[in-house]
C-alpha cells in the first residue's frame, strides 16, 4: 500500500463530485452513487496525507529542537544550526498540514 497523497486524494475528490452530478443531472443513480464514494475516498485520502505530514513536522521540530539544544550546550554550532533548520522545517510542514 503506497502513502496517501493530497494530490491523489483532491483528484479523486473532485472527479467523485464531478461523476455525482453527472449521474444526478441525467438520473445515472449507480453512476452518482460511484461518484459520492469516490469523492468520500478522496477525502478521507487528503485526510491521512494531512495527518502523515504533519506527524512528520512533529517529528522534525522534536529532533531539531534536540540538536539545537545538544550543539548549544557542546559548543557545536553546526549542530545547533542543523538543528534549528530541522525545527522550522518541521513548523513549516505542521502548518501546511492543518
Amino acid at each position: 500500500m503506497s502513502s496517501p497523497s493530497k494530490t491523489t486524494g483532491q483528484k479523486d475528490s473532485t472527479m467523485g463530485s464531478l461523476k455525482e452530478t453527472v449521474g444526478n443531472t441525467f438520473g445515472a443513480s449507480n453512476m452518482a452513487q460511484r461518484g459520492r464514494e469516490q469523492h468520500a475516498h478522496g477525502e478521507a485520502e487528503v485526510k491521512a496525507a494531512k495527518a502523515e505530514g504533519y506527524a512528520e513536522g512533529t517529528t522534525d521540530r522534536m529532533v531539531g529542537k534536540k540538536d539545537s539544544v545538544v550543539g548549544a550546550v557542546t559548543g557545536d554550532t553546526t549542530q545547533q544550526t542543523a538543528g534549528n533548520a530541522r525545527q522550522e522545517k518541521g513548523e513549516r510542514k505542521q502548518e501546511w498540514n492543518q
